[in-house]
């Protein structure tokens, strides 16, 4: 993360060497590379880190909450909504507010991420809203197609720009537009985290464990959301994003959970971000290329490779071990008159049961040994 930012603070025209970048930002510096570096480059690797964290946490949360891989903003319709609810005001010109585009970001991934749980029966199967949510999204592009073919040709290059991510010409404004969304997504997410080690297990052993599986999925997706629609509102759906940022962190911390995972999914995707910035700020210089093109170029290909590696030589589980949970013996408590552990009866009757379910071997037939188990003719 420190390298990648140093590089987009110092490369490009000008150039400005590393060692005098805390110059420029602490000392107010007001020569041409002083104000470049602290009103255009610094505001756009703040933006970069913010929104890659974003999205790595909303990423990580959703295939928590589906216990699938694969479950990504880009695939549940609400990245494909958030485009669309800031998209459709452009191309029909109508004239709203900047400080409006966060909250009609908010309503069309609201709108996207609802629909699929709708389709998918209210989050009822995890795979069934995956595959719900695919289909939601392919329609949803299917009307940023038509606005595209509405829009004239200036609007059509904001907009394919917009839709493809970009962090070109974000100001200290933008930064400061993200700031009350955060205040209400981080505390949400440190509440999420521990639900979501549960929601790992499955739905049966969640509702076990006292976790109701359906309205934690609708509340992740909520968190989902929260965390996404303002990002996209200002850069537009930076794709794969969190795709890639839950599988890096889980390939360096295998054996964590998601308490761990939340945080390094986090960071993982602010450093995505940041370095995908500075291929897109530079590599066809002076023209400048759409982050989420570098992203989506090299997020899903790196993404498969972890997952790939991440599978070989590991035994399925069917969820994590609890390793604070009391463990089980084997057999219980022993009898003080018979000797025999009453966990032993769990297991079935002995070989000489009677089918009045009494033992042999004591007086009259008789034994302190009692089954508490129905079914004694079955058992034997």
């Amino acid at each position: 993360m420190a390298v990648s930012s140093v590089c987009a603070l110092s490369l490009g025209t000008p150039y400005v060497p590393p060692h005098r970048l805390a110059g420029a930002v602490l000392e107010g510096d007001t020569t041409l590379a002083g104000i470049v570096v602290t009103e255009l480059r610094v505001p756009r690797v703040v933006l970069a880190l913010i929104a890659g964290a974003c999205l790595g946490a909303a990423g990580l949360v959703l295939q928590e909450a589906l216990r699938n891989p694969l479950a990504v903003p880009e695939m549940l319709g609400v990245s494909s909504g958030a485009a669309l609810g800031v998209a459709a005001p452009l191309v029909l010109t109508l004239s709203l507010p900047a400080a409006v585009q966060p909250l009609l970001a908010l309503g069309g991934a609201a709108l996207g991420g609802g629909l699929t749980l709708l389709a998918a029966g209210l989050g009822r199967s995890p795979s069934a809203v995956l595959l719900t949510g695919a289909a939601v999204a392919a329609a949803l592009q299917a009307a940023l197609l038509v606005l595209m073919v509405m829009a004239d040709q200036l609007d059509l290059q904001l907009v394919y720009r917009y839709l493809l991510g970009s962090l070109s010409a974000r100001t200290w404004d933008d930064v400061a537009g993200l700031w009350p969304w955060l205040l209400v997504a981080v505390p949400a997410l440190v509440l999420c985290a521990p639900v979501l080690s549960v929601m790992r297990l499955g739905d049966e052993d969640a509702e076990a464990l006292g976790v109701r599986a359906r309205r934690a999925r609708l509340a992740a997706l909520a968190i989902a959301v929260v965390l996404i629609a303002p990002v996209t509102a200002v850069c537009g759906p930076v794709a794969w994003v969190g795709f890639l940022a839950p599988h890096l962190a889980r390939w360096f911390h295998p054996a964590a959970g998601a308490v761990r995972w939340l945080p390094w999914s986090a960071a993982w995707g602010a450093v995505v971000v940041t370095v995908a910035d500075v291929p897109a700020r530079l590599a066809l210089a002076p023209v400048e290329t759409p982050a989420g093109a570098w992203t989506a170029l090299l997020g899903v290909p790196a993404g498969v490779a972890l997952m790939r590696s991440g599978g070989r030589g590991r035994k399925p589980r069917s969820g994590p071990v609890d390793s604070t949970a009391a463990p089980v013996p084997l057999h219980g408590p022993r009898d003080p008159d018979s000797g025999v552990a009453d966990g032993a009866l769990c297991a079935g009757p002995p070989r000489n049961a009677r089918r009045d379910g009494s033992a042999a071997g004591g007086p009259g037939g008789a034994s302190p040994v009692s089954f508490r188990a129905t079914g004694t003719e079955e058992a034997r």
